[in-house]
């Protein structure tokens, strides 16, 4: 017998894709593989299907994480699957497994975060389930959303040097996540010993209440810039990396002191004794737009604030490398998030 966790999470999808039928409809344009469905409802637009699941004691610990908070991330991670492939949202439908030791208080607190989200990212909440748990908390929410069919863009489709470009800072919500099972720990230990993380605010707040970049949409649509290929960070840059290499059968250089890196990541990396390189490629849940675009239209990019160029696309798809500026190449593994 195979174990699931000898294959892992994308291994495991892989094998269960191949026992689903191939599309029967002609309007399902893109199905298992990339980060939202894509159905042809007539039209000028794309509508993208996505849905993601959290689950209590996996994806996220109440002893640390407000309610709040978890309700308006559940949202965002989803939300990042429309930005991923150059779309925004516009439904959402939530469904919510509860034990009894919730409080209907309790669950309104969900939903106000929930809420939140909605009134960020211009989304409307139009329906979902309720159902008891025994196991504690699970949210599942699937986002329904819209892209203009010239600007869809997908996994699979980058190019040979191809600019790779990342959204954001890395390496700061592992970081985050580092510092509250810290914390837990002292307060298990000590319920009198109170946490004091004001000073680490912002690793703290892009573990708890992650942003998705619609905003990088909209800009890309107002330079008129299209992405070869994207994806966003949810598993580290690392992983991320090598799915779009895999996808479009490319290769691909990333220089290791491009890496946008927060300064307080690069303090707390140090305080852990963890290389905050290693953090920012294998950490996960940043929720950054990991793209590529062709080397005339960086022209646009390069003076961008929230941008930054980290390397660039390759022939050779045996060859997915961390280099050094020194000339050191150094193989890209997968070694971030695993489901089982």
């Amino acid at each position: 017998m195979t174990t699931i966790d000898s294959l892992g999470e994308f291994g495991l999808i892989h094998k269960l894709s191949q026992l689903v039928p191939a599309p029967r409809h002609p309007d399902t344009v893109r199905g298992i593989g990339d980060d939202a469905a894509v159905i042809d409802t007539a039209g000028d637009e794309y509508l993208l299907v996505s849905t993601d699941m959290l689950l209590e004691g996996i994806h996220f610990d109440l002893m640390y994480m407000p309610l709040q908070h978890l309700g308006f991330k559940a949202v965002a991670v989803n939300v990042s699957d429309m930005a991923a492939m150059n779309g925004l949202p516009a439904q959402l439908t939530v469904s919510i497994g509860l034990s009894s030791r919730f409080t209907v208080e309790a669950v309104e607190e969900i939903y106000q975060g929930i809420a939140a989200a909605c009134e960020a990212y211009n989304v409307d909440l139009v329906g979902g389930d309720t159902t008891a748990s025994r196991t504690g908390l699970t949210i599942s929410i699937t986002v329904l959303g819209r892209v203009p069919k010239d600007r869809i863009t997908y996994r699979s489709t980058a190019q040979p040097n191809d600019v790779i470009c990342v959204t954001g800072d890395l390496g700061a919500a592992y970081l985050g996540l580092q510092l509250l099972e810290r914390e837990k720990q002292v307060y298990l230990a000590d319920p009198s010993m109170q946490p004091n993380l004001e000073e680490k605010a912002y690793l703290v707040q892009r573990q708890l209440r992650p942003d998705a970049r619609t905003d990088i949409v909209h800009e890309l649509r107002d330079l008129d810039i299209k992405p070869t290929a994207m994806i966003d960070i949810s598993d580290g840059l690392a992983s991320e990396i090598l799915h779009l290499c895999t996808q479009s059968k490319t290769g691909a250089v990333i220089f290791d002191d491009t890496i946008p890196i927060d300064d307080q990541t690069y303090l707390t990396a140090d305080e852990f004794k963890i290389s905050p390189v290693t953090a920012a490629l294998n950490g996960g849940e940043d929720y950054e737009l990991l793209f590529t675009i062709q080397p005339q239209a960086f022209e646009k990019l390069k003076n961008h604030a929230r941008i930054t160029a980290i390397g660039y696309m390759t022939a050779d798809p045996s060859q997915v490398v961390l280099a050094t500026r020194a000339g050191q190449q150094t193989p890209i593994k997968a070694q971030g998030w695993k489901h089982f």
